[in-house]
């Protein structure tokens, strides 16, 4: 018992190993970091921290990025939630056929669709904004959610949508009080990976603003220079930008355990 006990402890140790060390080297100088192997910082120092708090250009970096991932996440479930629906409910000409290409868009990846995005959105005025870089992840993040979300839609008996019209629901109505807190495990989980997937994402973000809405990960190859990287302040913001991921994670944590035990996930 005490060895089966003792495995997974030690597995999330070393899960946990590179974020207790990219914590302790943002309190470091890059001095230290690049003196020597050391598993506490010798002088601690909230200098990277500060700098991170005081510059404008790093924490609009955070503000830009929260703005265009939330609003992704926000048009990405708007749209999935009924497409999701007709493809559980109704049966088409084609309807596999247009499920699958969906999914295409997912399998390919984002530098396929840097230049056309470019494009588009310098001809549309649309470039350096939020709503640019959130309408580009619709590209990946829509065909993610209407996979998750048609596998739990499935899950709900037909009977449920009949019965509601019997008792005299409209359709929006049943679909917001009835139907969706049926699923809402699956909104989590679609929420949560369309957040984390818009978050994490570099190519498209960066292609797509110059100064007005500039992610944090773009701000960060601010750290290299002519004596080399900024070390210290490159890993107090890799620190930051694992708190909003983490805080999405405690929201949703208990729908995330379900949703990969019942959805398509």
């Amino acid at each position: 018992m005490r060895l089966r006990s003792l495995v997974p402890l030690i597995y999330i140790l070393f899960l946990m190993l590179p974020i207790y060390w990219l914590l302790a080297m943002s309190f470091k100088t890059t001095n230290e970091i690049l003196g020597g192997f050391s598993l506490f910082p010798q002088r601690w120092t909230l200098a990277n921290y500060q700098a991170i708090f005081t510059d404008p250009t790093w924490y609009w970096g955070y503000i830009n990025s929260i703005i265009y991932v939330s609003l992704n996440s926000i048009i990405s479930l708007l749209a999935a939630l009924p497409a999701a629906y007709a493809f559980s409910r109704f049966r088409f000409l084609g309807d596999k056929h247009l499920f699958f290409w969906l999914l295409t868009n997912r399998m390919a990846p984002a530098a396929v669709f840097a230049l056309p995005f470019f494009q588009l959105y310098s001809a549309a005025n649309l470039f350096d904004t939020h709503l640019a870089v959130a309408l580009a992840h619709c590209l990946f993040n829509i065909p993610l959610a209407v996979w998750i979300l048609e596998g739990f839609m499935s899950g709900i008996p037909k009977e449920l949508d009949e019965t509601a019209y019997v008792d005299g629901y409209s359709f929006p109505r049943f679909f917001i009080t009835i139907f969706i807190p049926s699923i809402k495990a699956g909104v989590g989980v679609a929420a949560f990976f369309c957040f984390m997937f818009s978050w994490v994402e570099l190519l498209l973000a960066k292609t797509l603003t110059a100064v007005e809405a500039k992610p944090i990960a773009a701000t960060m190859t601010r750290t290299a220079s002519s004596a080399g990287y900024e070390l210290g302040l490159l890993a107090a913001a890799g620190v930051l930008t694992i708190i909003p991921g983490a805080i999405v994670i405690y929201f949703v944590r208990n729908y995330i355990a379900k949703g990969f035990a019942l959805g398509r996930v």
